[in-house]
């Protein structure tokens, strides 16, 4: 799929700028900083999650209890 996106000029030479020094193309460095805002809300989104779960039931566990009950 193409998705285009309209950028000033200064904004392409600094993203070409970018993605030369970090050598990888364009394309690339669009894709990869997309994905990696994506799993950044996402993760935000699982810890609130978390967060409220613990908030309901504060009970925490040391590693030996964990490791006790996966039988590690």
């Amino acid at each position: 799929m193409t998705i285009s996106v309209r950028l000033s000029e200064k904004d392409v030479e600094l993203i070409k700028t970018y993605a030369s020094l970090n050598n990888i193309t364009v394309s690339d460095l669009i894709r990869n900083s997309i994905m990696e805002k994506i799993e950044d809300e996402y993760d935000l989104d699982c810890y609130k999650d978390a967060l409220k779960e613990y908030e309901k039931n504060p009970k925490t566990y040391t590693l030996d209890e964990v490791k006790k009950e996966l039988g590690l």
